[in-house]
């Protein structure tokens, strides 16, 4: 068996040093930036003399038709290629003959890999950033189709105060705007060329790798080439800002799981978006929202595993880093698979309005406003807040309503009372950010802009 490294060794390796060491089974995904950096070294090293022109031409023709058979699924991998670079290069050889022998000239695996990995996750997290948009402008959608709908807003998940219902769709919204910042500022410091740094030191040869940069799109090119190569704390922070992004997918399933279920009733999924049960003919499952709550749990762990492999590892390159793919690949696309399905699921998710507002209207979700209107009088909200409690917990077991005891109240009386009609509360949020139909209304137009900005931002940085 002939390796890219075979002339050090007397004898080919043993099978099962391949069949653990192989990564070819899960970085063939990498191909096309495999195939995209080869081109922009083998420019390079033409442009510095270390390739003839006509040596330039066969190897590029070489990698177009190596990309064409791997495209197509006609490429025929060998049991010598370990990897995907190893495949390109013996396939490119094969075409080229001595000129494709000269590809892997001034470069090492080391630095080829983390050049494809980059070109990778730059892509990535740009079309994942795109997807996020996308949910957050269904998000905005609803909000503004919601209108005046309001429900309880929780705490402690217990009821708290009403809220607008385009006010709780946007909090996730919001909190999906923080996730396309990560992304874009992870993907920024990621945008640096490696290649040229070799295995550890860089080269003898006349290597240019500011051409290299330039030729893949990257921003700059490296500093040092030991750091270069050993360099993954752009996974870690990739898949830092992928799985928050599956964190708040999991938050806003978990909603979806309560608002679904019988016991509130404030939404029904469209039977597109649900499954039924091998046994219950009844039932109607969210399973989206569940598996995106399951699944935050495991890209949590991708990224504390790669975390845990990283840190005890001396400069510069490692076989550890191998382990740097598996875990972005897979957060990759669940993050993908999670947008989306999120994304359809809420485009056409049925809101049940009635049953939100008879449940946001139990007086007792008034007892806020009933303190700030003795504030507003001038007694303290400490005082303030054990007034209402009182008026509460004589409620609660019995003596009267609690419109009864408050109109009965001569610090509160009927204009106090007034305060618990239905639909009252949440027009009495007025404070920027708030929950009532004015900041609501700024709120969303601010929402508006961000989307809008967030979306050219991206469209910009893909051109």
């Amino acid at each position: 068996m002939s390796t890219l490294w075979h002339g050090r060794f007397d004898g080919d390796p043993a099978d099962e040093l391949m069949a653990y060491t192989a990564s070819i089974g899960f970085d063939e995904r990498l191909a096309p930036d495999d195939i995209a950096g080869s081109r922009a070294h083998v420019r390079m090293l033409g442009r510095v003399g270390l390739l003839t022109d006509a040596e330039v031409a066969e190897v590029l023709a070489a990698l177009d038709q190596t990309e064409q058979e791997l495209a197509s699924g006609e490429f025929a991998f060998a049991p010598e290629d370990e990897d995907i670079h190893t495949a390109v290069e013996r396939r490119v050889t094969e075409l080229a003959g001595p000129a494709g022998a000269k590809l892997h000239t001034g470069r090492s695996r080391n630095d080829q890999v983390a050049a494809d990995l980059r070109l990778f996750a730059k892509r990535e997290l740009a079309a994942i950033a795109a997807d996020v948009i996308a949910l957050q402008q269904v998000l905005l959608e609803r909000a503004v189709a919601a209108g005046d709908a309001y429900l309880p807003g929780y705490t402690h998940l217990q009821r708290a105060q009403p809220v607008l219902l385009a006010h709780h769709l946007l909090a996730h919204g919001w909190a999906l705007a923080r996730d396309v910042d990560r992304l874009a500022d992870a993907r920024a410091r990621l945008d640096v060329s490696p290649l040229g740094a070799g295995a550890v030191a860089g080269s003898s040869l006349p290597l240019d790798p500011d051409i290299t940069a330039a030729e893949l799109g990257f921003a700059a090119r490296f500093d040092n080439s030991m750091d270069a190569v050993s360099d993954r704390d752009f996974v870690a922070e990739a898949l830092f800002a992928l799985t928050m992004v599956a964190i708040h997918l999991s938050r806003l399933g978990e909603e979806i799981v309560f608002w679904t279920s019988e016991e509130t009733g404030f939404a029904t999924l469209d039977d597109a978006y649900a499954t039924g049960s091998s046994m219950l003919p009844q039932k109607k499952n969210p399973d989206i929202a569940e598996l995106a709550r399951a699944k935050a749990g495991r890209l949590i762990g991708n990224l504390t595993g790669l975390l845990a492999t990283l840190k005890g590892l001396p400069m510069a390159y490692n076989r550890d880093l191998q382990e740097d793919k598996e875990p972005l690949f897979d957060t990759v696309d669940q993050v993908h698979l999670g947008v989306r399905a999120m994304t359809g699921l809420l485009s056409s998710i049925a809101f049940n309005t009635e049953a939100m507002a008879a449940a946001a209207d139990a007086p007792t979700s008034a007892a806020t406003d009933l303190a700030e209107h003795l504030v507003a009088q001038g007694m303290p909200f400490r005082d303030a807040h054990v007034v209402v409690g009182d008026l509460v917990r004589h409620s609660l077991e019995g003596e009267a309503s609690l419109a009864d005891l408050v109109r009965a109240d001569p610090r509160l009386g009927a204009a106090a009372a007034e305060l618990l009609a239905p639909g009252v509360p949440v027009t009495r949020r007025t404070t920027p950010g708030g929950a009532g139909p004015e900041p609501v209304a700024a709120q969303l137009e601010q929402f508006r802009a961000r989307l809008k900005a967030d979306a050219a931002r991206f469209n910009q940085s893909q051109s």
